[in-house]
């Protein structure tokens, strides 16, 4: 208790910090008035100090949840061996992926400090550490940040990350280019709402979601949040959805920039439910993310690595398969994965590009109709 009080008194006073940001007159969806971001339908994440307060001290006196302790399973590179495939994907832990298309290489939300707080000494803390260590990265193309929150923005990380690889370009929502700017980041390019912003031969396309932002009680949605569209050259697109509740957003995307071939949706971090819904999906609303996307296959993301709401560390994956039954989807295009594990996305490389010129083609004929209106359309949209 002494050291949740602590943790409590550490957080008032970091709340109480001051924040200077940007306008941004512009955007469409900012309002100038009140100096915030707005999102399509309206800001509906409008819990008040007293309702931050309840949830903390919820979270602080809860009993201990089994698995910060025990952790999760940890797969290494070996243990994964080479790809058969040059489209893969590998769970790096909470919201961190490194996806890779063809050699082309995207890094989204990259947290790999130990603490998901602005101190180092306390707050949440990692349960399964980073299943690849910034040494051991591959060259990167491209980094997208979804949003501010101290799980997905890791300054710390990042002045590592740009160590290593001085002019990696980094694709943010707006309004979060200073504080990169701020811890030595050369190379970053802030993008609104279905803005698009080209990284070679990677198209990268901010979307709206369901989310807020904040890193202190006085900068409140100063800045943007986003999911993104990486569209490859060969047209081949992964969706991060990042932080999310649930919303129209998903089939205004696919209305707007198509059906993604992969996506990356959040299956964690729901409860308590009346405080949660409105930043975080739980997984059977991120069933329906996935039907309303009408993608083949996607990975389901921030969980598991910090204990950072009330349900228990191991429930998401469970839910999420029950959802999937329930919605008669098959388990292995909606996958909760092992950290540290790649998911390879076809048999060989040659059968994925041959599947993917089909598909490509069938799209641009039916434009967005959903496979499962085409006999054909199904066969190939399952065995992609």
């Amino acid at each position: 208790m002494r050291s949740s009080m602590r943790y409590l008194c550490l957080c008032l006073l970091f709340l109480s910090g001051c924040s200077s940001m940007p306008d941004y007159p512009s955007s469409p969806n900012y309002d100038v008035e009140k100096r915030v971001f707005v999102h399509p339908e309206g800001n509906r994440h409008d819990k008040n100090f007293g309702d931050v307060m309840g949830l903390m001290w919820k979270f602080m006196s809860r009993p201990t949840d089994p698995a910060q302790i025990s952790g999760f399973p940890l797969m290494t590179p070996a243990d994964n061996g080479a790809p058969t495939s040059d489209t893969h994907v590998t769970w790096i832990g909470h919201a961190t992926l490194l996806f890779e298309r063809r050699g082309r290489r995207v890094l989204t939300d990259p947290m790999f400090s130990e603490r998901a707080s602005p101190f180092t000494f306390t707050g949440p803390k990692r349960v399964v550490p980073p299943a690849i260590a910034i040494a051991d990265l591959p060259h990167i193309d491209a980094v997208i940040i979804s949003h501010s929150h101290y799980d997905h923005l890791d300054l710390p990380g990042i002045k590592k990350l740009i160590a290593k690889q001085p002019e990696l370009p980094f694709i943010v929502p707006l309004g979060l280019a200073p504080m990169l700017a701020d811890s030595g980041v050369k190379n970053v390019t802030e993008i609104d709402w279905w803005q698009t912003h080209q990284v070679g031969d990677i198209a990268i396309t901010s979307t709206p979601v369901v989310h807020w932002s904040s890193r202190n009680m006085f900068d409140r949605n100063k800045t943007q949040w986003a999911g993104f569209m990486v569209r490859f050259v060969d047209g081949y697109q992964f969706y991060f959805a990042g932080d999310t509740g649930y919303g129209s957003d998903f089939i205004r995307l696919r209305e707007r920039l198509g059906v993604p071939d992969f996506a990356a949706i959040p299956i964690g971090a729901y409860e308590p439910r009346d405080f949660m819904k409105t930043s975080h999906v739980n997984p059977e609303e991120a069933v329906q993310i996935f039907n309303d996307l009408q993608v083949p296959n996607a990975v389901g993301i921030h969980w598991g690595t910090f204990k950072l709401t009330l349900e228990p560390l191991v429930e998401p994956p469970r839910r999420l398969l029950k959802a999937l039954q329930l919605a008669k989807i098959p388990p292995d295009r909606f996958r909760a994965l092992t950290h540290g594990e790649r998911w390879d996305r076809a048999v060989c490389a040659w059968f994925d590009a041959i599947l993917m010129t089909l598909w490509q083609n069938i799209r641009r004929a039916v434009g967005t109709l959903s496979p499962s209106g085409v006999t054909g359309c199904c066969i190939l949209f399952y065995f992609r």
